[in-house]
């Protein structure tokens, strides 16, 4: 059971996992810290207002709990979009072109296709040589 267990996670698949769910926590902190301290005071510039504003957003009642952060959205937008962009240009590009590198060319498995005369000559040859063993 124990040795399952090990062979189990020395697959490649499992080892390639776990890097790139530790890449993804390393690049979940920076995007956030893009996030807050670039992308965040953009968008709250927009919505303007002095110390105490909230942001882009508005108030539905008198209480704080009731303000709805449009700032917030938007900046979580923006974050998913880098995010996925940097994912897409950084990995999945790369990773695409060194497949198709070590992907064999079209045709590499398949035997070279004989004419068919030259099948057809060597069936005849086959056929005159069985027909001159002494039978067993």
């Amino acid at each position: 059971m124990i040795k399952g267990f090990k062979d189990f996670l020395m697959r490649g698949n499992v080892v390639d996992l776990a890097v790139g769910i530790a890449i993804g926590v390393a690049f979940t902190s920076l995007v956030a810290a893009f996030g807050d301290n670039f992308v965040k005071p953009i968008v709250a510039s927009v919505g303007g207002g002095d110390a105490d504003s909230k942001g882009f957003g508005f108030q539905i009642t008198d209480s704080d709990a009731t303000f709805v952060n449009l700032g917030g959205i938007v900046n979580a937008l923006i974050i998913f979009v880098v995010t996925m962009a940097v994912i897409y240009f950084a990995i999945v590009v790369p990773v695409q072109k060194l497949q198709a590198l070590r992907k064999p060319g079209p045709g590499a498995d398949e035997p070279e296709a004989v004419p068919e005369d030259i099948a057809l000559l060597r069936e005849i040859r086959d056929s005159l040589v069985r027909q001159q063993r002494p039978p067993v």
